[in-house]
Protein backbone atom coordinates (compact mmCIF):
# COMPACT_ATOMS: atom_id res chain seq x y z
CA UNK A 1 0.00 0.00 0.00
CA UNK A 2 1.40 3.17 -0.68
CA UNK A 3 2.57 5.51 1.90
CA UNK A 4 1.38 8.77 1.31
CA UNK A 5 3.45 10.65 3.59
CA UNK A 6 6.56 10.01 1.34
CA UNK A 7 7.67 11.09 -1.98
CA UNK A 8 6.15 12.27 -3.97
CA UNK A 9 3.25 13.29 -2.30
CA UNK A 10 4.56 14.48 0.84
CA UNK A 11 1.17 14.79 2.47
CA UNK A 12 0.31 16.07 6.14
CA UNK A 13 -1.67 13.91 8.51
CA UNK A 14 -4.71 16.17 8.19
CA UNK A 15 -4.22 15.60 4.19
CA UNK A 16 -4.27 11.84 4.81
CA UNK A 17 -7.47 11.85 7.05
CA UNK A 18 -8.99 13.48 3.86
CA UNK A 19 -7.85 10.88 1.51
CA UNK A 20 -8.92 8.28 3.99
CA UNK A 21 -12.47 9.84 5.02
CA UNK A 22 -13.25 10.36 0.87
CA UNK A 23 -12.30 6.52 0.49
CA UNK A 24 -14.35 5.36 3.36
CA UNK A 25 -17.31 7.51 2.72
CA UNK A 26 -17.22 6.40 -1.06
CA UNK A 27 -19.98 4.15 -2.69
CA UNK A 28 -17.93 1.88 -5.32
CA UNK A 29 -19.89 3.14 -8.46
CA UNK A 30 -17.80 6.31 -7.33
CA UNK A 31 -14.58 4.28 -6.34
CA UNK A 32 -14.53 3.05 -10.00
CA UNK A 33 -15.33 6.34 -11.44
CA UNK A 34 -12.36 7.97 -10.34
CA UNK A 35 -10.09 5.46 -12.24
CA UNK A 36 -11.19 7.49 -15.51
CA UNK A 37 -9.93 10.43 -17.11
CA UNK A 38 -12.48 12.01 -19.49
CA UNK A 39 -11.58 13.51 -22.79
CA UNK A 40 -14.05 16.29 -23.45
CA UNK A 41 -14.64 15.80 -27.67
CA UNK A 42 -18.16 17.16 -27.44
CA UNK A 43 -18.32 19.99 -25.22
CA UNK A 44 -21.84 19.55 -24.30
CA UNK A 45 -22.16 21.20 -20.89
CA UNK A 46 -25.73 19.29 -20.41
CA UNK A 47 -24.19 15.99 -21.13
CA UNK A 48 -21.03 16.60 -19.36
CA UNK A 49 -22.93 17.42 -16.17
CA UNK A 50 -24.99 13.92 -16.51
CA UNK A 51 -21.61 12.07 -16.94
CA UNK A 52 -19.73 13.72 -13.77
CA UNK A 53 -23.28 13.39 -11.75
CA UNK A 54 -23.34 8.96 -13.16
CA UNK A 55 -19.94 7.99 -13.55
CA UNK A 56 -18.22 10.46 -11.09
CA UNK A 57 -15.20 10.80 -13.19
CA UNK A 58 -11.82 11.41 -11.30
CA UNK A 59 -10.25 13.62 -14.19
CA UNK A 60 -10.76 15.25 -17.50
CA UNK A 61 -8.60 16.04 -20.32
CA UNK A 62 -10.24 18.13 -23.69
CA UNK A 63 -9.45 19.63 -27.02
CA UNK A 64 -8.11 23.36 -27.67
CA UNK A 65 -10.06 26.59 -27.61
CA UNK A 66 -9.04 29.83 -27.14
CA UNK A 67 -7.93 30.42 -23.34
CA UNK A 68 -11.76 32.31 -22.47
CA UNK A 69 -13.32 29.17 -23.58
CA UNK A 70 -10.87 26.86 -21.46
CA UNK A 71 -11.20 28.81 -18.71
CA UNK A 72 -14.83 28.67 -18.84
CA UNK A 73 -15.09 25.23 -19.29
CA UNK A 74 -12.91 24.25 -16.88
CA UNK A 75 -14.11 26.32 -14.24
CA UNK A 76 -17.77 24.19 -14.97
CA UNK A 77 -16.15 20.91 -14.64
CA UNK A 78 -14.90 21.94 -11.10
CA UNK A 79 -17.90 23.48 -9.88
CA UNK A 80 -20.26 20.30 -11.68
CA UNK A 81 -18.13 17.44 -9.55
CA UNK A 82 -18.27 16.51 -6.39
CA UNK A 83 -14.62 15.64 -5.83
CA UNK A 84 -12.14 18.23 -7.00
CA UNK A 85 -10.93 17.04 -10.60
CA UNK A 86 -7.73 16.37 -12.15
CA UNK A 87 -7.74 18.48 -14.95
CA UNK A 88 -4.63 17.95 -17.59
CA UNK A 89 -2.89 19.54 -20.33
CA UNK A 90 -0.82 18.72 -22.90
CA UNK A 91 1.47 21.42 -22.62
CA UNK A 92 5.08 19.70 -24.50
CA UNK A 93 5.81 22.97 -26.02
CA UNK A 94 4.51 25.67 -23.83
CA UNK A 95 1.28 27.33 -23.05
CA UNK A 96 0.31 26.36 -26.02
CA UNK A 97 -0.71 23.10 -25.17
CA UNK A 98 -2.90 24.55 -22.53
CA UNK A 99 -5.40 26.44 -25.11
CA UNK A 100 -5.30 27.33 -28.74
CA UNK A 101 -3.89 31.15 -28.17
CA UNK A 102 -1.44 29.87 -25.28
CA UNK A 103 2.00 31.28 -25.90
CA UNK A 104 5.06 28.76 -27.96
CA UNK A 105 8.02 28.39 -26.23
CA UNK A 106 9.49 25.36 -28.01
CA UNK A 107 9.35 21.81 -29.11
CA UNK A 108 11.79 19.33 -27.06
CA UNK A 109 14.04 19.18 -30.01
CA UNK A 110 14.36 23.00 -30.04
CA UNK A 111 15.23 22.65 -26.28
CA UNK A 112 17.75 20.50 -26.66
CA UNK A 113 18.99 21.87 -29.73
CA UNK A 114 19.19 25.25 -27.92
CA UNK A 115 21.70 23.43 -25.48
CA UNK A 116 21.50 24.80 -22.87
CA UNK A 117 19.14 24.74 -19.24
CA UNK A 118 16.91 27.80 -19.99
CA UNK A 119 15.28 27.21 -22.83
CA UNK A 120 13.46 23.65 -21.14
CA UNK A 121 13.06 25.90 -18.30
CA UNK A 122 11.16 28.41 -19.75
CA UNK A 123 8.67 26.32 -21.81
CA UNK A 124 7.97 24.44 -18.23
CA UNK A 125 7.50 27.64 -16.48
CA UNK A 126 4.96 28.74 -19.39
CA UNK A 127 3.48 25.68 -19.62
CA UNK A 128 2.55 26.11 -15.79
CA UNK A 129 1.34 29.50 -15.53
CA UNK A 130 -0.63 29.32 -18.76
CA UNK A 131 -2.00 26.03 -17.89
CA UNK A 132 -2.91 27.44 -14.64
CA UNK A 133 -4.64 30.18 -15.71
CA UNK A 134 -7.25 28.73 -17.49
CA UNK A 135 -7.88 26.18 -14.85
CA UNK A 136 -5.46 23.10 -15.32
CA UNK A 137 -3.51 21.15 -12.47
CA UNK A 138 -1.91 18.36 -14.36
CA UNK A 139 0.64 18.61 -17.03
CA UNK A 140 1.17 16.00 -19.23
CA UNK A 141 4.95 16.61 -19.79
CA UNK A 142 7.61 16.17 -19.81
CA UNK A 143 7.90 13.67 -22.48
CA UNK A 144 11.25 11.05 -21.65
CA UNK A 145 11.80 9.68 -24.21
CA UNK A 146 15.17 9.20 -26.57
CA UNK A 147 15.41 9.25 -30.11
CA UNK A 148 17.99 6.46 -30.97
CA UNK A 149 15.89 5.72 -34.14
CA UNK A 150 15.98 8.55 -36.85
CA UNK A 151 13.08 7.23 -38.57
CA UNK A 152 10.74 7.74 -35.90
CA UNK A 153 8.24 11.10 -36.32
CA UNK A 154 5.40 10.35 -33.51
CA UNK A 155 8.82 11.85 -30.80
CA UNK A 156 11.09 13.27 -33.27
CA UNK A 157 10.03 16.94 -32.18
CA UNK A 158 9.21 15.97 -28.64
CA UNK A 159 12.20 14.06 -27.62
CA UNK A 160 15.04 16.87 -26.52
CA UNK A 161 17.47 14.10 -28.52
CA UNK A 162 18.88 10.50 -27.87
CA UNK A 163 21.83 11.40 -25.38
CA UNK A 164 20.51 10.21 -21.79
CA UNK A 165 22.43 13.47 -20.13
CA UNK A 166 20.79 15.66 -22.34
CA UNK A 167 17.36 13.94 -21.81
CA UNK A 168 17.92 14.04 -18.23
CA UNK A 169 19.21 17.73 -18.19
CA UNK A 170 16.25 19.15 -19.97
CA UNK A 171 13.56 17.13 -18.32
CA UNK A 172 14.80 18.06 -14.64
CA UNK A 173 15.18 21.88 -16.32
CA UNK A 174 10.94 21.64 -17.42
CA UNK A 175 9.96 20.29 -14.13
CA UNK A 176 11.80 23.00 -12.42
CA UNK A 177 10.30 25.59 -14.18
CA UNK A 178 6.80 23.59 -13.77
CA UNK A 179 6.88 24.07 -10.71
CA UNK A 180 6.87 27.67 -10.74
CA UNK A 181 3.29 27.04 -10.07
CA UNK A 182 1.12 24.66 -8.63
CA UNK A 183 0.99 21.96 -11.19
CA UNK A 184 1.75 18.36 -11.23
CA UNK A 185 3.96 16.84 -13.81
CA UNK A 186 3.97 13.63 -15.77
CA UNK A 187 7.02 11.87 -17.54
CA UNK A 188 5.77 9.82 -20.28
CA UNK A 189 5.98 7.16 -22.07
CA UNK A 190 7.42 4.72 -20.17
CA UNK A 191 9.65 2.38 -20.64
CA UNK A 192 10.35 4.34 -23.63
CA UNK A 193 9.90 5.42 -27.14
CA UNK A 194 12.03 5.99 -30.73
CA UNK A 195 14.09 2.54 -30.32
CA UNK A 196 12.13 1.82 -32.84
CA UNK A 197 10.18 3.95 -35.65
CA UNK A 198 6.41 2.78 -35.55
CA UNK A 199 3.98 4.99 -33.93
CA UNK A 200 2.24 3.31 -30.97
CA UNK A 201 -0.86 4.73 -32.62
CA UNK A 202 -0.87 2.14 -34.95
CA UNK A 203 0.52 -1.02 -33.37
CA UNK A 204 2.16 -1.96 -30.07
CA UNK A 205 5.44 -0.10 -29.58
CA UNK A 206 8.46 -2.58 -29.02
CA UNK A 207 11.40 -1.02 -27.00
CA UNK A 208 14.25 -4.09 -28.39
CA UNK A 209 16.79 -2.60 -25.93
CA UNK A 210 18.29 -5.48 -23.55
CA UNK A 211 18.32 -5.26 -19.94
CA UNK A 212 21.60 -3.54 -19.33
CA UNK A 213 20.90 -1.58 -22.15
CA UNK A 214 17.75 -0.46 -21.14
CA UNK A 215 19.45 0.47 -17.46
CA UNK A 216 21.92 2.82 -18.75
CA UNK A 217 19.60 4.52 -21.05
CA UNK A 218 15.84 5.04 -20.52
CA UNK A 219 16.32 3.22 -17.00
CA UNK A 220 18.56 6.10 -16.05
CA UNK A 221 16.15 8.71 -17.00
CA UNK A 222 13.03 7.63 -15.29
CA UNK A 223 15.62 6.54 -11.95
CA UNK A 224 16.49 10.16 -12.58
CA UNK A 225 12.99 11.76 -12.52
CA UNK A 226 11.63 9.59 -9.69
CA UNK A 227 14.56 10.63 -7.51
CA UNK A 228 13.38 14.70 -8.03
CA UNK A 229 9.89 13.73 -7.06
CA UNK A 230 7.82 13.67 -10.09
CA UNK A 231 4.06 12.97 -9.38
CA UNK A 232 3.05 10.91 -12.14
CA UNK A 233 4.15 8.60 -14.79
CA UNK A 234 2.78 7.71 -18.24
CA UNK A 235 2.94 4.12 -19.30
CA UNK A 236 2.97 4.18 -23.01
CA UNK A 237 1.74 1.39 -25.10
CA UNK A 238 5.03 0.06 -25.66
CA UNK A 239 6.60 -3.57 -24.52
CA UNK A 240 9.91 -4.20 -23.36
CA UNK A 241 10.44 -7.62 -24.02
CA UNK A 242 14.26 -8.11 -22.42
CA UNK A 243 12.35 -7.49 -19.23
CA UNK A 244 9.44 -9.10 -19.41
CA UNK A 245 11.47 -12.39 -20.57
CA UNK A 246 13.89 -11.51 -17.27
CA UNK A 247 10.84 -10.68 -14.97
CA UNK A 248 8.92 -13.25 -16.02
CA UNK A 249 10.80 -16.25 -16.68
CA UNK A 250 9.17 -18.40 -19.66
CA UNK A 251 6.82 -15.95 -21.08
CA UNK A 252 6.00 -16.79 -23.62
CA UNK A 253 5.81 -14.03 -27.00
CA UNK A 254 2.38 -14.06 -27.48
CA UNK A 255 2.05 -13.15 -23.86
CA UNK A 256 4.64 -10.12 -23.99
CA UNK A 257 2.23 -6.80 -23.80
CA UNK A 258 2.17 -3.48 -23.83
CA UNK A 259 3.71 -1.52 -20.31
CA UNK A 260 0.38 -0.40 -19.66
CA UNK A 261 -1.24 -3.80 -18.99
CA UNK A 262 2.19 -5.41 -17.71
CA UNK A 263 2.55 -6.35 -14.46
CA UNK A 264 6.08 -7.43 -14.64
CA UNK A 265 6.67 -3.67 -16.10
CA UNK A 266 4.69 -1.55 -14.27
CA UNK A 267 5.17 -3.78 -10.44
CA UNK A 268 8.34 -5.18 -10.80
CA UNK A 269 10.45 -3.15 -12.65
CA UNK A 270 8.55 0.89 -12.24
CA UNK A 271 7.55 0.36 -8.67
CA UNK A 272 9.90 -1.99 -6.93
CA UNK A 273 13.20 -1.66 -9.06
CA UNK A 274 12.92 1.97 -9.89
CA UNK A 275 11.03 3.01 -6.46
CA UNK A 276 8.30 4.74 -7.89
CA UNK A 277 5.77 5.70 -5.41
CA UNK A 278 3.38 8.23 -7.21
CA UNK A 279 0.32 7.65 -9.69
CA UNK A 280 0.62 5.56 -12.75
CA UNK A 281 -1.99 6.29 -15.66
CA UNK A 282 -2.45 4.62 -19.05
CA UNK A 283 -1.16 6.17 -22.67
CA UNK A 284 -4.51 7.32 -24.85
CA UNK A 285 -6.77 3.90 -24.80
CA UNK A 286 -8.20 4.12 -28.21
CA UNK A 287 -4.22 3.81 -29.19
CA UNK A 288 -3.91 0.43 -31.30
CA UNK A 289 -1.07 -0.20 -29.28
CA UNK A 290 -3.61 -1.26 -26.46
CA UNK A 291 -6.93 -2.16 -28.38
CA UNK A 292 -5.11 -4.72 -30.43
CA UNK A 293 -3.29 -6.52 -26.93
CA UNK A 294 -6.48 -8.05 -25.95
CA UNK A 295 -10.08 -7.54 -25.73
CA UNK A 296 -11.55 -3.86 -24.52
CA UNK A 297 -14.06 -5.76 -21.89
CA UNK A 298 -10.19 -7.10 -20.64
CA UNK A 299 -8.50 -4.14 -21.45
CA UNK A 300 -10.07 -1.73 -19.28
CA UNK A 301 -9.93 -3.72 -15.74
CA UNK A 302 -6.52 -4.77 -16.83
CA UNK A 303 -4.51 -1.84 -17.17
CA UNK A 304 -5.52 -0.89 -13.45
CA UNK A 305 -4.72 -4.61 -12.24
CA UNK A 306 -0.93 -4.36 -14.21
CA UNK A 307 -0.63 -1.93 -12.06
CA UNK A 308 -1.96 1.72 -13.62
CA UNK A 309 -3.73 4.13 -11.18
CA UNK A 310 -6.24 5.83 -13.91
CA UNK A 311 -7.22 4.77 -17.42
CA UNK A 312 -6.93 7.53 -19.72
CA UNK A 313 -9.90 8.21 -22.54
CA UNK A 314 -13.28 6.49 -22.64
CA UNK A 315 -14.64 5.01 -26.23
CA UNK A 316 -17.97 4.63 -24.87
CA UNK A 317 -18.27 6.09 -21.52
CA UNK A 318 -21.16 3.53 -20.03
CA UNK A 319 -19.49 0.21 -21.67
CA UNK A 320 -15.72 0.94 -20.51
CA UNK A 321 -17.49 1.84 -17.19
CA UNK A 322 -19.37 -1.71 -16.78
CA UNK A 323 -16.07 -2.89 -18.08
CA UNK A 324 -14.10 -1.47 -14.96
CA UNK A 325 -17.16 -2.35 -12.54
CA UNK A 326 -17.45 -5.95 -13.92
CA UNK A 327 -13.53 -6.71 -13.58
CA UNK A 328 -13.72 -5.71 -10.15
CA UNK A 329 -16.70 -7.73 -9.50
CA UNK A 330 -14.76 -10.81 -11.00
CA UNK A 331 -11.75 -10.11 -9.17
CA UNK A 332 -9.46 -9.00 -12.37
CA UNK A 333 -8.78 -5.59 -10.09
CA UNK A 334 -8.29 -7.28 -6.59
CA UNK A 335 -10.04 -4.87 -3.51
CA UNK A 336 -6.30 -3.98 -2.51
CA UNK A 337 -5.70 -2.98 -5.78
CA UNK A 338 -8.56 -0.43 -6.44
CA UNK A 339 -7.79 0.74 -2.76
CA UNK A 340 -4.24 1.58 -3.61
CA UNK A 341 -5.17 3.29 -6.46
CA UNK A 342 -7.66 5.52 -4.92
CA UNK A 343 -4.91 6.03 -2.51
CA UNK A 344 -2.70 7.67 -5.42
CA UNK A 345 -5.22 9.86 -7.12
CA UNK A 346 -6.70 11.27 -4.24
CA UNK A 347 -3.13 11.06 -2.76
CA UNK A 348 -2.72 13.60 -5.71
CA UNK A 349 -5.34 15.35 -5.65
CA UNK A 350 -4.78 16.47 -1.86
CA UNK A 351 -0.86 16.44 -2.83
CA UNK A 352 -1.84 19.58 -4.75
CA UNK A 353 -4.36 20.93 -2.04
CA UNK A 354 -7.56 20.49 -4.56
CA UNK A 355 -9.42 19.71 -1.50
CA UNK A 356 -8.31 23.04 0.42
CA UNK A 357 -8.87 25.14 -2.79
CA UNK A 358 -12.64 23.47 -3.67
CA UNK A 359 -13.59 24.45 0.46
CA UNK A 360 -12.33 27.81 -0.26
CA UNK A 361 -13.85 28.26 -3.69
CA UNK A 362 -10.49 28.53 -5.02
CA UNK A 363 -10.22 25.70 -7.86
CA UNK A 364 -10.36 28.00 -10.66
CA UNK A 365 -8.14 31.06 -10.62
CA UNK A 366 -9.77 34.57 -10.65
CA UNK A 367 -9.98 35.24 -14.51
CA UNK A 368 -8.11 38.56 -14.16
CA UNK A 369 -4.97 35.73 -13.65
CA UNK A 370 -5.92 35.16 -18.55
CA UNK A 371 -4.11 37.92 -18.98
CA UNK A 372 -0.46 36.01 -18.64
CA UNK A 373 -1.54 34.78 -21.78
CA UNK A 374 0.81 35.56 -24.73
CA UNK A 375 1.94 38.52 -21.90
CA UNK A 376 5.41 40.28 -22.94
CA UNK A 377 7.36 37.94 -20.68
CA UNK A 378 6.09 34.84 -21.99
CA UNK A 379 6.78 35.96 -25.82
CA UNK A 380 10.43 37.03 -24.96
CA UNK A 381 11.02 33.58 -23.72
CA UNK A 382 9.78 32.74 -26.99
CA UNK A 383 12.05 34.48 -28.80
CA UNK A 384 14.96 33.55 -26.83
CA UNK A 385 14.23 30.36 -27.64
CA UNK A 386 13.91 30.29 -31.46
CA UNK A 387 17.15 32.46 -31.12
CA UNK A 388 19.48 29.86 -29.26
CA UNK A 389 18.05 26.70 -31.11
CA UNK A 390 17.02 27.40 -34.47
CA UNK A 391 19.87 24.92 -36.64
CA UNK A 392 21.87 25.07 -39.45
CA UNK A 393 22.48 21.92 -40.37
CA UNK A 394 24.89 22.28 -43.41
CA UNK A 395 25.37 24.79 -46.27
CA UNK A 396 27.77 22.80 -48.19
CA UNK A 397 28.31 25.36 -51.08
CA UNK A 398 28.31 28.42 -48.71
CA UNK A 399 24.70 29.61 -50.23
CA UNK A 400 24.48 31.83 -46.95
CA UNK A 401 24.20 34.47 -46.29
CA UNK A 402 20.84 34.95 -48.51
CA UNK A 403 19.06 38.71 -47.88
CA UNK A 404 16.71 40.99 -49.76
CA UNK A 405 19.94 43.31 -50.33
CA UNK A 406 21.47 40.02 -52.39
CA UNK A 407 18.46 38.15 -53.62
CA UNK A 408 15.75 40.18 -53.85
CA UNK A 409 13.36 38.34 -55.92
CA UNK A 410 13.07 34.78 -54.37
CA UNK A 411 10.00 32.03 -55.01
CA UNK A 412 9.11 30.04 -52.06
CA UNK A 413 7.29 26.70 -51.51
CA UNK A 414 5.59 25.52 -48.76
CA UNK A 415 5.79 21.87 -48.63
CA UNK A 416 3.00 20.94 -46.23
CA UNK A 417 0.55 18.31 -45.52
CA UNK A 418 -2.83 17.12 -47.22
CA UNK A 419 -5.17 19.44 -46.99
CA UNK A 420 -7.63 16.85 -45.14
CA UNK A 421 -5.56 16.72 -42.23
CA UNK A 422 -5.93 20.71 -41.70
CA UNK A 423 -9.92 20.72 -42.47
CA UNK A 424 -9.34 20.86 -46.15
CA UNK A 425 -8.51 24.54 -45.59
CA UNK A 426 -4.96 26.25 -47.00
CA UNK A 427 -1.82 25.85 -44.84
CA UNK A 428 -2.20 28.85 -42.55
CA UNK A 429 2.16 29.03 -42.76
CA UNK A 430 1.66 30.23 -46.11
CA UNK A 431 0.37 33.64 -45.07
CA UNK A 432 3.12 33.57 -42.23
CA UNK A 433 5.42 32.98 -44.71
CA UNK A 434 4.30 35.62 -47.16
CA UNK A 435 3.93 38.73 -44.25
CA UNK A 436 7.22 38.05 -42.93
CA UNK A 437 9.27 37.88 -46.10
CA UNK A 438 7.85 40.81 -47.71
CA UNK A 439 8.25 42.80 -44.06
CA UNK A 440 11.98 41.49 -44.26
CA UNK A 441 12.46 43.38 -47.32
CA UNK A 442 12.03 40.32 -50.34
CA UNK A 443 9.88 40.66 -53.20
CA UNK A 444 8.81 36.53 -52.84
CA UNK A 445 6.40 34.63 -55.12
CA UNK A 446 4.61 32.08 -53.22
CA UNK A 447 4.23 28.67 -55.60
CA UNK A 448 0.52 27.51 -55.82
CA UNK A 449 1.45 23.39 -55.13
CA UNK A 450 -1.83 21.02 -56.26
CA UNK A 451 -2.74 21.38 -52.99
CA UNK A 452 -3.76 24.62 -53.10
CA UNK A 453 -4.77 24.91 -56.47
CA UNK A 454 -7.26 22.32 -55.94
CA UNK A 455 -8.54 24.01 -52.73
CA UNK A 456 -9.25 27.03 -55.24
CA UNK A 457 -9.90 25.74 -58.74
CA UNK A 458 -11.00 21.58 -58.09
CA UNK A 459 -9.86 18.79 -59.74
CA UNK A 460 -9.46 19.22 -63.36
CA UNK A 461 -6.67 18.64 -66.48
CA UNK A 462 -5.47 22.16 -66.13
CA UNK A 463 -4.83 22.16 -62.26
CA UNK A 464 -2.59 19.12 -62.81
CA UNK A 465 -0.67 20.21 -65.61
CA UNK A 466 0.12 23.52 -63.49
CA UNK A 467 1.49 21.36 -60.98
CA UNK A 468 3.62 19.28 -62.97
CA UNK A 469 5.26 21.63 -66.22
CA UNK A 470 8.18 23.32 -64.79
CA UNK A 471 8.32 25.96 -67.88
CA UNK A 472 11.39 27.45 -69.37
CA UNK A 473 14.21 27.40 -66.58
CA UNK A 474 16.06 30.27 -68.11
CA UNK A 475 12.89 32.56 -67.62
CA UNK A 476 12.89 31.24 -63.59
CA UNK A 477 16.29 32.00 -63.00
CA UNK A 478 15.44 35.51 -64.57
CA UNK A 479 12.55 35.92 -62.66
CA UNK A 480 13.80 35.10 -59.12
CA UNK A 481 17.69 35.27 -57.49
CA UNK A 482 16.87 32.56 -54.85
CA UNK A 483 14.52 29.81 -53.84
CA UNK A 484 13.11 29.33 -50.03
CA UNK A 485 11.62 25.52 -49.46
CA UNK A 486 9.76 25.52 -46.13
CA UNK A 487 9.02 22.10 -45.44
CA UNK A 488 5.54 21.99 -42.99
CA UNK A 489 4.79 17.99 -42.94
CA UNK A 490 3.61 16.69 -39.21
CA UNK A 491 0.74 14.16 -38.48
CA UNK A 492 0.19 10.88 -36.34
CA UNK A 493 -1.93 7.90 -35.53
CA UNK A 494 -2.00 7.40 -39.81
CA UNK A 495 0.78 6.24 -41.00
CA UNK A 496 4.00 4.82 -38.81
CA UNK A 497 6.33 7.72 -39.74
CA UNK A 498 5.56 11.08 -41.38
CA UNK A 499 7.88 11.65 -44.81
CA UNK A 500 8.01 14.61 -46.77
CA UNK A 501 5.55 14.34 -49.37
CA UNK A 502 4.81 16.14 -52.47
CA UNK A 503 1.19 17.47 -53.12
CA UNK A 504 1.41 15.60 -56.84
CA UNK A 505 3.83 12.82 -58.44
CA UNK A 506 6.14 14.55 -60.74
CA UNK A 507 5.28 18.25 -58.63
CA UNK A 508 7.09 20.91 -59.79
CA UNK A 509 8.03 21.28 -56.12
CA UNK A 510 10.62 18.61 -56.31
CA UNK A 511 14.00 20.29 -55.67
CA UNK A 512 14.92 20.31 -59.84
CA UNK A 513 15.90 24.19 -58.93
CA UNK A 514 18.73 23.40 -56.75
CA UNK A 515 21.52 23.56 -59.49
CA UNK A 516 20.02 26.89 -60.49
CA UNK A 517 19.66 29.07 -58.14
CA UNK A 518 20.74 29.61 -54.40
CA UNK A 519 18.15 27.37 -52.33
CA UNK A 520 17.47 27.34 -48.67
CA UNK A 521 15.34 24.88 -46.88
CA UNK A 522 14.31 24.95 -43.89
CA UNK A 523 12.12 22.27 -41.77
CA UNK A 524 9.54 23.71 -39.62
CA UNK A 525 8.73 20.29 -37.81
CA UNK A 526 10.74 17.04 -38.29
CA UNK A 527 14.69 17.06 -37.97
CA UNK A 528 14.74 14.12 -40.45
CA UNK A 529 13.73 15.64 -44.02
CA UNK A 530 17.44 15.24 -45.37
CA UNK A 531 16.57 11.87 -46.17
CA UNK A 532 14.02 13.12 -48.79
CA UNK A 533 16.24 16.05 -50.05
CA UNK A 534 19.76 14.74 -49.71
CA UNK A 535 20.15 17.17 -52.65
CA UNK A 536 19.68 20.31 -50.80
CA UNK A 537 23.25 22.46 -50.01
CA UNK A 538 21.32 24.92 -47.22
CA UNK A 539 19.38 22.87 -44.73
CA UNK A 540 17.85 24.56 -41.15
CA UNK A 541 15.90 22.99 -38.52
CA UNK A 542 14.11 25.97 -37.11
CA UNK A 543 11.65 23.42 -35.29
CA UNK A 544 8.36 25.15 -35.39
CA UNK A 545 5.85 27.02 -37.87
CA UNK A 546 5.37 30.05 -36.11
CA UNK A 547 5.83 33.66 -36.93
CA UNK A 548 8.83 34.37 -34.28
CA UNK A 549 10.83 31.40 -35.56
CA UNK A 550 10.11 32.02 -39.14
CA UNK A 551 11.20 35.51 -38.69
CA UNK A 552 14.59 34.87 -36.99
CA UNK A 553 14.89 32.05 -39.48
CA UNK A 554 15.15 34.90 -42.21
CA UNK A 555 17.22 37.05 -39.67
CA UNK A 556 20.17 34.00 -39.30
CA UNK A 557 19.80 33.06 -43.06
CA UNK A 558 20.34 37.14 -44.14
CA UNK A 559 23.71 36.99 -41.37
CA UNK A 560 21.97 38.98 -39.08
CA UNK A 561 22.47 36.97 -36.16
CA UNK A 562 24.52 33.63 -35.57
CA UNK A 563 23.03 30.28 -35.68
CA UNK A 564 23.40 29.35 -32.07
CA UNK A 565 21.72 25.83 -32.60
CA UNK A 566 23.34 22.04 -31.96
CA UNK A 567 22.35 19.11 -33.82
CA UNK A 568 23.39 15.47 -33.91
CA UNK A 569 24.09 12.55 -36.56
CA UNK A 570 20.54 12.24 -36.71
CA UNK A 571 19.78 14.92 -39.12
CA UNK A 572 21.51 12.54 -41.33
CA UNK A 573 19.40 10.02 -41.72
CA UNK A 574 22.32 7.20 -42.15
CA UNK A 575 23.48 8.31 -45.56
CA UNK A 576 26.26 10.00 -46.56
CA UNK A 577 24.68 11.99 -49.66
CA UNK A 578 23.10 13.88 -47.13
CA UNK A 579 26.37 15.27 -45.80
CA UNK A 580 27.38 16.74 -49.18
Amino acid sequence: MVNLAKKPFYLSGKDIQWVEEIIAGMTLEEKIGQLFIMLDRKKNRAETKELFDKFHIGGCRYQNESAERIYEQNKFYQENSKLPLLIACNCDSGGSGACSDGTHIATAAACGAADDDMTAWNTGYVSGREGMAVGCNWDFGPVCDLLFNWRNTIINTRAYGKDPDLVIRNCKAYIEGVRESDMAVCCKHFPGDGVEELDQHLVMGVNSMECDQWDETFGRVYKEMIDTGIQSIMAGHIALPAYSRKLCPGIGDADIKPATLSKELLQDLLRDQLGFNGLILTDASHMAGMTSSMPRSMQVPGAIAAGCDMFLFFNDIEEDFGYMMDGYKQGIITEERLDDALHRILGLKAALKLHEKKEANKLIPDREGLSVIGCHKHLKMAEDAARKSITLVKDTQNNLPVSPNTHKRVCAFIISSPPLSRGNKPDPVRDIVRKEMMEFGYQVDIHDSYYDLVLGEGINEEVQLKSVIIGKVEEFKKKYDAVFVFINMKGYAQENNVRLGWSIGHSVEIPWYVKELPTVFISLNYTNHLLDVPMAKTFINAYAPTAQVIRQTLEKIAGKSPFEGKYDDNVFCGRWDTRL
